[in-house]
């Protein structure tokens, strides 16, 4: 049977979030600056041979059998089967270097993957846009969650970009053509850290997105940052400023909604801040999950013994999108049989329900 494994990046959102929801760039135009990281969502597919009762079997956080994709249960994958019309028996598993629910874009990283997983299977290989478009039709329009589109985006295509959202739904990617030395400048500033609340971004996002129109002066600001701090990396200035403008952004963006931060995490901010960070973010939504924090070098070793109750996580820009990272053709192809199954022509699975008489008989003394 022909089984592929697909590897997707997450992301990290530096500026412009907010401006990459349809409500305010279909008006308005948005744009974000972002960059897939080397933490992965793997996606391993095969069709399932005709000899389970199931035809289709999912493993993720749960087991999902079922004989049908409209009986599935976890979102993305139902859509993404009806989507696709995929009609084969399929098996899929799931597993990723991060938290779901963390502010890093793992749902469309792992609609991203899933899309190119099933699209190998059956031969296919479209283009990294149409995959990032087909993601985010899935999640928007079907599943029809409360998300931007800028992580589809990243997870398809990866690497470092401008992302550019037009009133008529086109997008456009501008790779960050840094100095190796400038991207190692940056990279070497940034620290990941995992709050450890989870939360659901729709829910975060929906406390705002229904307002945005009327944010316009704030949302709009949120979007010029992102000029600003392309010019900075291609410029002279201290990569510092950088982080000063995250720090901007930040208080700019908890005011959005009171969803978007916390106390606590009010608290874990201010620590960093005392202890040498000099600007950071909450990534995603909001509400929890990894906090991104700017900091020079020397004060990372503060910094992580002030806050050594939350896990650190280090990274590297990730310049690759999805990705077929293993594809092991067909060795028999049992599409007639499950065909026949399907319309009874083949005996279906039942339980054994005694022995058969004429044994029994024979036993009898």
């Amino acid at each position: 049977m022909t089984m592929v494994i697909c590897r997707t990046p997450y992301r990290i959102s530096f500026f412009g979030g907010g401006s990459d929801y349809p409500a305010w760039y279909r008006i308005h135009g948005g744009q974000v600056l972002a960059t897939a990281i080397n933490k992965y969502c793997y996606i391993t597919c095969r069709y399932l041979p005709p000899f389970f009762e199931h035809y289709i079997r999912i493993v993720y956080s749960r087991i999902e059998n079922a004989r049908h994709y409209s009986e599935i249960k976890h979102p993305a994958v139902r859509e993404t089967l009806r989507f696709l019309n995929f009609e084969r028996g399929l098996e899929i598993h799931h597993d990723g270097d991060l938290p779901a629910r963390s502010g890093m874009g793992s749902s469309s990283s792992f609609t991203v993957g899933l899309l190119h997983a099933l699209y190998a299977l059956s031969g296919k290989m479209p283009d990294t846009m149409r995959l990032a478009q087909e993601a985010i039709h899935v999640e928007q329009n079907l599943i029809q969650e409360v998300v931007g589109s800028q992580d589809q985006v990243s997870a398809a295509l990866g690497g470092f970009n401008r992302i550019r959202f037009q009133a008529d739904d086109s997008i456009s990617v501008e790779p960050m053509t840094l100095r190796a030395e400038r991207r190692d400048e940056l990279n070497d500033r940034l620290m990941l850290m995992y709050t450890g609340i989870k939360r659901t971004a729709s829910d975060v996002a929906k406390s705002y997105t229904a307002t945005l129109a009327a944010r316009e002066t704030l949302v709009g600001r949120l979007s010029e940052m992102v000029d600003e701090a392309v010019s900075i990396l291609h410029g002279e200035a201290s990569i510092d400023e950088f982080g000063r403008l995250l720090h901007e952004a930040w208080m700019l963006k908890r005011s959005l909604s009171n969803l978007v931060s916390s106390c606590e995490l009010d608290e874990f901010y201010d620590t960093a801040r005392a202890h040498g960070a000099i600007g950071g973010k909450i990534l995603g939504a909001g509400g929890g999950g990894f906090i991104l924090l700017f900091a020079p070098p020397g004060a990372h070793k503060g910094i992580r013994r002030a806050l050594n109750q939350f896990i650190e996580v280090p990274f590297k820009f990730e310049p690759s999108g999805s990705r077929i990272i293993f594809f092991e053709p067909q060795r028999e192809d049992f599409a007639s049989l499950e065909k026949a199954r399907k319309v009874g022509a083949v005996q279906c699975f039942k339980e054994l329900d005694g022995l058969c008489p004429a044994w029994e008989e024979a036993q009898t003394p």
